[in-house]
């Protein structure tokens, strides 16, 4: 993506959500959680306890630096649904402009086009969060403040992180 070290914080933290998530995953029991990272950290949204987030994150940090580049990437992610959308729709549009005839068989031609469009679209957008939306060149980052914010039912813990120059 270059050197442009807001995007670059971004998409550091972004890698960083997407393996607290995983090292979460692996205790037992059922985990319903959301994330959402800016150039600041992250916040998970989910009833999770906040030892757990600690160790989860700092572990996220080092087994990212230590390789582990698969937890970069998540599977339901965001960016998988924004590259669906993105595919369907211009195929879509552009099937339906393109493609003359009777109106049932225009609709079935856009409908497969939009179909196929959603066929390739999650092995798309995990290549997009490995190549665009994530970095796991976390060379100088580390996690500095875990804050717990019950928000009425919802549990909301935002993860500050440090970027070093």
């Amino acid at each position: 993506m270059g050197n442009i070290p807001l995007l670059d914080r971004i998409r550091q933290n972004h890698a960083l959500e997407h393996a607290t998530m995983h090292v979460l995953g692996e205790l037992p029991g059922p985990l319903r959680l959301m994330g959402r990272s800016d150039w600041n950290g992250f916040t998970l949204y989910g009833d999770v306890d906040t030892d757990d987030v600690l160790r989860a994150s700092m572990e996220a940090v080092e087994r990212l630096r230590d390789g582990e580049r698969q937890l970069a990437v998540h599977p339901n992610c965001g960016t998988n649904l924004a590259v669906g959308g993105v595919l369907a729709s211009t195929a879509a549009y552009t099937t339906a402009i393109n493609v003359h005839g009777p109106r049932l068989g225009r609709a079935a031609v856009v409908v497969m086009a939009m179909l196929a469009a959603c066929a390739v679209a999650r092995p798309l957008g995990l290549a997009a969060q490995q190549y665009i939306t994530t970095t796991c060149m976390l060379d100088k980052v580390r996690i500095r403040v875990l804050r717990r914010e019950p928000k009425g039912k919802l549990v909301v813990h935002r993860i500050a992180v440090e970027h070093g120059i």
